[in-house]
């Protein structure tokens, strides 16, 4: 591998902690570095270079069953493996805990692919104490995926979450159409609309007027039926006829709406009925939208075709909502002094939020912020956040940016994380103006990122950090009331977090 001391100038203090001390592959930090600079070549030689993360699978279920240190063995073999198959150009690093990334530099994604599936197959190959060694690997492109290091890294996120989704033990790289363009999608994907109705002439009719689209089709003849048939394959928008014998379509609808697992299926009431009380009905029933028979055709299919994109592009934003909480996780296991502090930070905001009586949504977003809330510590150096001591002027400088990459990260599912995004981006500002990264004062500060604020600052002080030992609960609330009575902190939230700790 190159020697990146050398190629990058980078000065001693921060080379100590280039190595990883396990694996002997370089650190997380060295791969934030080599991203910019293969960004920076790229941009001046047009070189591209790809990125792959790769994952151990059920590496936490082994580490349960055997031990911690067979755990570290199996951690050494596969970066052995990783650096005997990558060439002296790329650069491998120990990204988390069971995590490995390789920037595969002047290559395209055909050579990229040929050198990860390389590495899959030869990890394959390697058994340890029974354990069935294998590995899920996501793949992304520069320029053609993303141009910046905050995008390359969450769609190398989802691009990971992906391999995993399609079984494990697989290698998957997102094109751009994966990510930008929901309707074609739909249409490569082919969604299955399921037709309900106990009249065969009708399913008939309505199978005749989708036959025109490219959907598959399912056809069920009764309620009973349908509910089987979502129980066995996956559904993507149901045309479901609300006067059947036996079970009607409002109460086939109310049990799906009422189901976890089913609730986000599109449903269509098609009904002969076209009365208000009918639509009431089917609007209490959890329907999506109606249709009165007989259809017309170009109206049936424009609302088939408009939820079965917004259908997708949900699952979608679900996704990217995992990824991000996955990712969250992965930013976590990179500073080893701060283990189960988002999870801590958003109980407490949620109780919070609770004692302020918030509604139910802003509850949600409070709770979303509290995981996410620390996000862009991704682009942060692993030696600025476990540094042992107090961080230099140009280090804090570089901290205080994680507020806003975490927002830039978050900002593509503004319309879902809603307000949370506020408290993502503004959780540092002080009430004085002395926070960053805007120096808000007052009013300007959104009430969300005050509880996150306070919520944050409390389990920060009632923690180990690598420049303190944890203070007492005692002594963490006198300071957080003494920032209240000096106006940094806002004092009903700071009373209400007293309330909450002495409960």
């Amino acid at each position: 591998m190159k020697n990146i001391i050398q190629e990058f100038n980078l000065n001693e203090d921060f080379a100590n902690g280039c190595v990883d001390n396990l694996t002997g592959l370089y650190s997380h930090s060295i791969f934030q570095i080599t991203v910019d600079h293969e960004i920076n070549r790229s941009e001046r030689y047009g070189k591209n270079f790809t990125i792959a993360l790769i994952d151990i699978d059920h590496f936490s279920i082994y580490n349960e069953k055997n031990s911690y240190f067979e755990g570290d063995n199996i951690l050494n073999k596969v970066a052995t493996i990783i650096e005997n198959n990558t060439r002296k150009v790329d650069i491998a690093a120990r990204y988390s805990q069971d995590q490995f990334v390789i920037v595969i530099t002047e290559a395209d994604i055909d050579l990229s692919l040929k050198v990860i599936e390389r590495i899959r197959e030869s990890i394959l190959q390697f058994s340890h104490f029974n354990f069935n060694l294998t590995v899920s690997i996501g793949m992304v492109a520069y320029p053609d995926d993303a141009k910046t290091r905050t995008e390359l890294i969450c769609k190398m996120h989802e691009a990971l979450e992906a391999a995993k989704a399609r079984g494990r033990n697989t290698v998957y790289y997102f094109k751009k159409r994966d990510f930008l363009n929901f309707e074609e999608n739909s249409v490569l994907t082919k969604p299955i609309i399921m037709i309900v109705d106990d009249v065969p002439l009708n399913l008939k009719m309505l199978e005749t007027m989708l036959d025109s689209e490219n959907y598959n089709i399912v056809k069920a003849e009764d309620g009973y039926h349908a509910l089987h048939h979502v129980a066995k394959q996956k559904i993507d928008l149901i045309l479901l006829d609300a006067m059947m014998p036996g079970m009607d379509g409002f109460e086939v609808c109310q049990r799906l709406k009422s189901n976890e697992k089913t609730r986000s299926i599109p449903i269509i009431m098609v009904t002969a009925l076209d009365d208000s009380e009918s639509k009431i009905k089917g609007i209490e029933a959890g329907a999506d939208d109606f249709l009165t028979k007989p259809p017309n055709k170009p109206e049936l299919l424009a609302r088939v075709k408009s939820l079965t994109n917004l259908n997708h592009l949900n699952k979608y934003l679900a996704d990217i909502k995992n990824v991000l909480l996955s990712l969250a996780v992965a930013v976590e296991a990179k500073d080893s002094y701060t283990l189960g502090h988002v999870e801590r930070v958003a109980n407490l905001a949620v109780l919070l939020g609770k004692k302020l009586r918030m509604s139910q949504e802003d509850i949600e977003a409070l709770w979303f912020a509290g995981v996410l809330h620390d996000i862009g510590k991704i682009g942060i150096p692993d030696g600025i956040l476990n540094k042992n001591g107090k961080l230099n002027n140009a280090e804090w400088e570089l901290m205080k940016t994680h507020a806003e990459i975490g927002y830039k990260i978050c900002l593509p599912l503004k319309n879902t994380l809603g307000s949370a995004l506020k408290a993502i981006r503004y959780h540092h500002e002080k009430l004085d103006g002395s926070g960053y990264p805007e120096g808000l004062r007052a009013k300007l500060i959104p009430e969300i990122a005050r509880i996150m604020s306070i919520a944050d600052y409390y389990d920060a002080l009632t923690t180990d950090r690598p420049y303190r030992s944890k203070l007492s609960k005692e002594k963490s609330l006198e300071i957080l009331k003494e920032e209240a009575r000096s106006g940094k902190l806002d004092a009903r939230i700071v009373d209400l977090l007293i309330e909450i700790v002495s409960e």
